[in-house]
């Protein structure tokens, strides 16, 4: 009997480390479905939906979980009632789930208590705020683990969780940036009106635990990039509570020097992470596929703390406006090494390696704490 495998997607990020591992699993004859919520079903956010319904030879399932403005609690209320109905109906063999969102906990809580079997991709990482509680729930919540690094997954063993359900794959996006992204940068510049070829990224979230502030750090981080003169593409910031006072100092900046894209391609977001001189935010994006890549990048503030180190990333606070300007000034157009501490782009080709052994389908779902030694 051919297995079922249901993927997990709030957000275009999550969605972007999932498509080469759902494409891998889907190639290698396994049923592969998805479900789809969170920012992906908000106009506000593009309509993200239809990059999944994009993919073939999948089932797409979505449900809308939030209005803007639900706080996040509401919002994992919504996702556990939406998502047992779902699972109940339909009960695959695998529910696949990433990170440290919101929908992917509820998610999570739902596949345990349910007794389905369950995958946590990219546990075992630190970063800021609440976001880290919710990515090690999510590690106890699973079965097996799918992590970025060694290091990440010792972490997932200090959890208890056992070390021959832990597998080190690599970040799976980095699949997807290792090869060619199919399109060009000018086809790129043309879809989304991007009017400069040199330019830098900056993706700036809310930090939910700091949500009072983010007016003024984001005030504070464009203000130093528009002092510099240097042309910047802004993504959207995700919908965490703080957000609308950051799109609100987005809208006042010039739109000469600023270009705001509520969504991208992933593709398209590839070949523009290719070609761009810097990047400059608190996305993970910044910290992985930026060094991966070869890109300088600035990490603002507390959302990715002690996510990662590379050469080419500077840690800073948004307050730092001379230290922003001094580092934009100083390796603008640069390229570095490339950095591989989260894989060379073939995570999804061991993760089908994984769930092809009968070994994994054969072990039970009963949780018992592994002490370490």
């Amino acid at each position: 009997m051919t297995q079922s495998i249901l993927f997990v997607t709030g957000t275009r990020a999550d969605f972007g480390k999932l498509e080469p591992l759902a494409i891998a699993a889907r190639d290698a004859g396994f049923v592969v479905s998805f479900f789809v919520t969170g920012m992906h079903m908000l106009q506000r956010y593009g309509m993200t939906k239809l990059e999944v319904h994009r993919m073939p030879g999948v089932q797409v399932h979505e449900f809308l979980n939030q209005r803007p403005g639900d706080p996040q609690d509401m919002i994992l209320a919504k996702t556990v009632i939406g998502f047992s109905d779902f699972v109940t109906e339909h009960r695959p063999d695998l529910i696949v789930v990433h990170g440290d969102r919101v929908e992917a906990l509820a998610c999570a809580l739902v596949a345990a208590t349910n007794y389905i079997r369950s995958a946590h991709v990219e546990g075992g990482e630190v970063s800021g705020t609440i976001d880290e509680i919710f990515r090690h729930c999510n590690s106890k919540l699973a079965a097996h683990h799918f992590v970025s690094s060694d290091a990440a997954g010792k972490r997932v063993a200090t959890l208890g969780e056992p070390i021959e359900n832990i597998h080190a794959i690599g970040s799976p996006e980095l699949d997807f940036h290792a090869g060619n992204s199919g399109v060009s940068l000018d086809e790129v510049r043309a879809r989304y009106d991007i009017p400069w070829a040199d330019y830098g990224i900056s993706v700036f979230h809310p930090v939910t635990s700091e949500a009072a502030s983010m007016g003024a750090q984001a005030a504070d981080l464009y203000g130093a990039l528009q002092a510099t003169g240097k042309n910047f593409v802004l993504i959207a910031p995700n919908n965490d509570p703080g957000s609308d006072a950051i799109f609100d100092v987005i809208r006042a900046l010039p739109k000469t020097q600023f270009r705001l894209i509520p969504s991208m391609r992933f593709a398209h977001f590839s070949e523009l992470m290719k070609n761009a001189a810097m990047m400059v935010g608190n996305s993970s994006a910044g910290v992985r596929e930026a060094p991966f890549l070869g890109i300088p990048s600035i990490d603002i503030g507390t959302r990715q703390t002690n996510r990662a180190s590379a050469p080419s990333i500077r840690a800073l606070k948004a307050s730092d406006t001379s230290g922003i300007s001094e580092f934009i000034e100083t390796n603008w157009g640069k390229r570095f090494p490339p950095h591989t501490a989260f894989g060379e782009g073939r995570a999804a080709d061991r993760f089908v390696e994984v769930i092809s052994d009968p070994d994994f389908w054969d072990r039970g779902l009963q949780k018992e704490f592994k002490d370490i030694g």
